[in-house]
């Protein structure tokens, strides 16, 4: 067993990228970003899991918009070009799980 102490939540901070765990072949990561923030269009070599904790983003992936909040888990498949961006001030995690 392992446990793993999540950042705090957004204060007064602007984007905050921060590896939560890596194992095997997942690497976890929470981003924190303010709302209006954005992160330009990208791809990952993995599987993607977005959970998020707090707020809500919208992600655009391969010209499809969708919005992610609580309550609501988003899964992309590797090498999906996406973008997104904070709606509210966000707090979420990003698990890459490598094929």
């Amino acid at each position: 067993m392992e446990l793993f102490e999540m950042p705090n939540q957004l204060d007064n901070k602007k984007k905050h990228v921060q590896k939560v765990a890596e194992f095997e072949k997942t690497n976890i990561v929470n981003m924190q970003l303010a709302a209006g923030e954005e992160i330009s269009e990208h791809d990952a070599d993995a599987d993607v899991l977005i959970i998020v904790n707090s707020g809500r983003v919208e992600f655009t992936v391969e010209g499809t918009v969708a919005e992610v909040s609580t309550g609501v888990m988003m899964r992309m498949t590797p090498k999906e070009k996406h973008s997104l961006k904070a709606i509210e001030d966000s707090n979420f995690l990003v698990i890459q799980i490598k094929q």
